[in-house]
């Protein structure tokens, strides 16, 4: 059974793999979350990164500065992977959208625990609103990267 289920996520993944064709739309909102990826990355290595130490939850049991560095290396990893690696473009849009998953409870620890961040951050309004806010980027990551196409048309 866990062979049989191996194979069919290693087929999935094959069929994902293959070159998915994006409109113009797709492709400037794809350069669009790349930037913003990698100017979000930079940010916290440089000028946010006190505020970025204030969404990493008290219980996750590394450094806030090293989950904050850590994280803003993936992002420009992610970032610039998005920009420039075309051939997993669909691989590299999934693990954006887990990525965005992954970094939620960080968002939701901000808003719980009343955390200030970023000068705008400052009431309990605006941090509930940005978590909504969660959902948008992984279904932008996954349509302009290709990936949902590819699940569709995987499933065909």
């Amino acid at each position: 059974m866990h062979r049989a289920r191996f194979n069919f996520v290693r087929y999935k993944m094959k069929i994902m793999k293959r070159k998915v064709e994006t409109t113009l739309t797709q492709n400037i909102f794809r350069i669009l979350l790349a930037l913003f990826m990698i100017y979000a990355g930079f940010s916290h290595l440089t000028f946010n990164r006190i505020d970025f130490q204030a969404q990493v939850p008290d219980w996750v049991p590394l450094s806030k500065d090293l989950v904050v560095v850590l994280s803003g290396i993936v992002e420009m990893a992610l970032g610039l992977a998005l920009l420039f690696w075309k051939k997993q473009r669909v691989v590299i849009g999934w693990a954006l959208a887990v990525f965005f998953i992954l970094i939620f409870p960080g968002n939701v620890a901000q808003y719980l625990d009343g955390k200030d961040a970023f000068g705008a951050l400052n009431s309990d309004r605006a941090r509930l609103i940005r978590l909504f806010f969660q959902p948008v980027l992984i279904a932008w990551a996954l349509w302009a990267s290709g990936a949902w196409k590819a699940w569709r048309n995987s499933k065909k």
